[in-house]
């Protein structure tokens, strides 16, 4: 087996700012604490001297321009699965370990990928499309790479004796013991893990402890590590709390993109797709805004989500400024590409209907797109309507024009028959009695056309009702 490692350091600032992105010099302050405290700063909020343990007024007194958001580690929770989904596409057995990694097993997967370097090629490029710095390491053993990814990034040892004799080399401050036992190991003057490694284990186990010692048995794979298999949720439902009101739409696309980014890693996580989801606008008061965003097939592509919800969404008038949004989508269903010839030419760079269909009705509205159906009448100009997009329409028994003339017109000219006649007589229960001889003709131009004459007649005038393509 092949255990892979992703630690995510910045997780806690990407949950903390979905509503907007993080710019500038920014801290986290845990809420929990009992004092308003810097529980972490960010790369260039620390270049100017913020600290973890800080009081607020000390940050700010030597960064003013410093951003503060709460860490919420429910946030974290969320985005930590998130990224597990993501991650279900790569491997069978994906673990969480909170609050800023996964480990997952890749050993069965290599194969499948091409091998270690072209895998972690493709997990770097989803990542880094995503906005997530990461750091990541394999060994056979799951401790060992959560260590390793921390303090070798990019390393994959699968030998057992080279995994072993890596460990000794690291300083006690890299080996994951807790910090009490560091200390302790580090009055005792141990720097490094093969000095404690070499130590009689009843005196060890005297020194740190048996948790510790346990520790130290699954980084060297002696000793079994439990890892829960990490599964999707059948639904998907996920919010984001602003700081501030937000009016209008354009203040919204960035968690909206969050949003639908997050959906789109659950679906690939479930082998599902979705068809309808709805967004819901909180505003102040209690009131909120439902915007239902539906699609004309499953569809899974996060840009494709991205543009249909925010088609929907500018065309939303919002009657106040939203403090919350959330998107919510109950029914995932199995997603079934649309079958392709084996040989099938490249195309262009047109939509194809499925796509135009639902941008057009996305930005139009569901009222404005219309589609024509068949009505059981034998009268032409009464055996069609406008109904719903997608509605069911069956193909007609006799040959049909694609173009018929809102009035029959005279042809003025006798044409060349080429089929017909084929009479039809009704109506004469609702006052438009009809009774004609329609016939398929070509007129001296070449045309073809759907022509009639009174029903029994070899000399009435010809009247033209539709035409041909």
């Amino acid at each position: 087996m092949l255990w892979a490692c992703l630690r995510f350091p910045g997780l806690a600032f990407s949950a903390a700012f979905a509503a907007a992105p993080e710019a500038g010099p920014s801290a986290l302050v845990d809420q929990q604490a009992r004092q308003r405290l810097i529980a972490l700063p960010n790369a260039e909020a620390a270049i100017q001297g913020v600290r973890r343990g800080q009081s607020l007024a000390a940050a700010r007194a030597l960064c003013p321009a410093l951003v503060v958001r709460l860490r919420d580690r429910d946030a974290e929770a969320s985005l930590l699965a998130e990224l597990a989904a993501w991650c279900y596409q790569f491997s069978g057995h994906v673990s969480l370990v909170p609050p800023q990694a996964i480990l997952m097993e890749v050993g069965a997967s290599l194969r499948l990928f091409d091998g270690w370097p072209r895998l972690v090629e493709q997990l770097r490029e989803g990542l880094s499309a995503q906005g997530h710095t990461h750091t990541i390491a394999a060994t056979p053993f799951p401790a060992a790479a959560w260590v390793f990814a921390a303090s070798a990034d990019g390393l994959a040892l699968h030998d057992i004796d080279g995994v072993r004799r890596l460990l000794g080399s690291l300083p006690l401050t890299q080996s994951g013991l807790p910090t009490a036992a560091i200390k302790g190991l580090q009055a005792m003057g141990f720097r490094r893990l093969d000095e404690v490694f070499h130590l009689p284990r009843p005196e060890l186990t005297r020194r740190i402890g048996r948790q510790a010692l346990g520790w130290l048995d699954r980084l060297r794979g002696e000793a079994p590590t439990a890892l829960p298999a990490w599964q999707p949720p059948a639904d998907f439902r996920q919010r984001i709390e602003f700081d501030a009101e937000l009016d209008g739409s354009q203040p919204l696309l960035f968690p909206l993109r969050r949003l639908t980014r997050a959906l789109a890693n659950q679906l690939a996580a479930r082998d599902g797709g979705v068809q309808r989801f709805t967004l819901t606008l909180e505003h102040a008061r209690g009131e909120s805004t439902r915007v239902v965003v539906a699609m004309a097939a499953p569809q899974r592509d996060a840009e494709r989500l991205f543009e249909l919800a925010r088609t929907r969404l500018e065309r939303t008038t919002l009657d106040s400024p939203a403090r919350a949004l959330e998107l919510h989508a109950d029914e995932l269903p199995t997603f079934r590409p649309p079958v392709r010839d084996l040989f099938e030419p490249i195309k262009g760079d047109g939509l194809d209907w499925a796509t135009l269909d639902e941008r057009l009705r996305a930005r139009l509205g569901d009222a404005a797109l219309k589609q024509i159906e068949q009505v059981a009448d034998h009268r032409p100009e009464r055996a069609w309507r406008y109904a719903a997009p997608h509605a069911s329409v069956s193909p007609p028994m006799q040959r049909r024009p694609l173009w018929l003339l809102r009035r029959p017109e005279p042809l003025g000219t006798d044409p060349v028959l080429l089929a017909g006649p084929e009479r039809i007589e009704s109506g004469w229960w609702d006052d438009g009695d009809v009774r004609r001889d329609y016939y398929i003709v070509r007129t001296p131009q070449g045309q073809q056309a759907w022509a009639y004459r009174p029903a029994g007649s070899r000399d009435g005038e010809w009247m033209l009702h539709g035409w041909f393509a």
